[in-house]
């Protein structure tokens, strides 16, 4: 397909007019997102250049988040991120309803251990009371996003009697508690075992880990939470 082949004679790199072909057709919709790309081989005869400049264009792909790759299936045009505002108190599901997609949670434990000695400071508990400590596995469109781990006072027992499979932040609301601000912490992680068979990644990937400690509508700490988040399907706004 001579029309395709790339100008080797242009001031700018191959690899740069390469990156800008595929951009074109992921715009166009040629290449929707969660569609694989053509191999490496099949785009070197597609546009008359060596694996070399095929291989930094699409590392650079990547690197922007245009592209994700999937181990052992090829490269693939990444889905659109979620974003969250943490400016303000949003919840997972409003994020995914606020880009038309359909959040839902599979509850992986629900038990009472121990306070920790953390937990006695960030939710101003006794040392020697006990935490609720809810794990959740967050879907978008069935897809797994992000593994979370909340913690609450034992006040909150409402939530080992209730279905956990909506919005938290709705069944708090029900009970008169209002998620009113938050002290976050943003980090980056590397997939534990545990993690990782969750999320369906590999161990040891790059994770976003976002730690908060989120206070009701009387400035109380309400809960405390750990975030184990795709970064490939998740981004925040502060």
């Amino acid at each position: 397909m001579p029309d395709l082949l790339l100008e080797k004679g242009s001031q700018n790199p191959l690899y740069q007019q390469l990156m800008r072909r595929l951009k074109n057709d992921v715009v166009a919709g040629v290449y929707p997102a969660g569609a694989r790309i053509p191999s490496e081989q099949a785009l070197c005869d597609i546009y008359g250049v060596s694996r070399v400049t095929v291989r930094k264009a699409m590392l650079d792909l990547v690197q922007e988040g245009l592209l994700v790759r999937r181990q052992g299936k090829g490269t693939f045009v990444a889905d659109a991120r979620l974003t969250r505002d943490l400016q303000h108190i949003t919840s997972f599901t409003q994020a995914c309803r606020d880009m038309g997609r359909q959040a839902s949670s599979r509850v992986v434990d629900c038990k009472r251990e121990s306070a920790r000695p953390e937990d006695a400071l960030r939710l101003q508990l006794d040392p020697a009371a006990e935490v609720i400590e809810l794990c959740r596995l967050r879907l978008c469109d069935d897809e797994p996003v992000m593994l979370e781990y909340n913690r609450f006072p034992t006040a909150c027992d409402f939530i080992e009697r209730e279905p956990l499979t909506g919005s938290l932040y709705a069944l708090l609301r029900a009970h008169g508690l209002v998620p009113s601000r938050a002290i976050h912490d943003i980090s980056l992680g590397h997939a534990t075992p545990v993690v990782s068979r969750y999320l369906a990644t590999a161990a040891g990937e790059a994770m976003l880990l976002l730690d908060e400690t989120v206070f009701d509508q009387y400035d109380r700490p309400l809960h405390t939470s750990r975030q184990w988040i795709r970064g490939d399907k998740f981004t925040f706004r502060i």
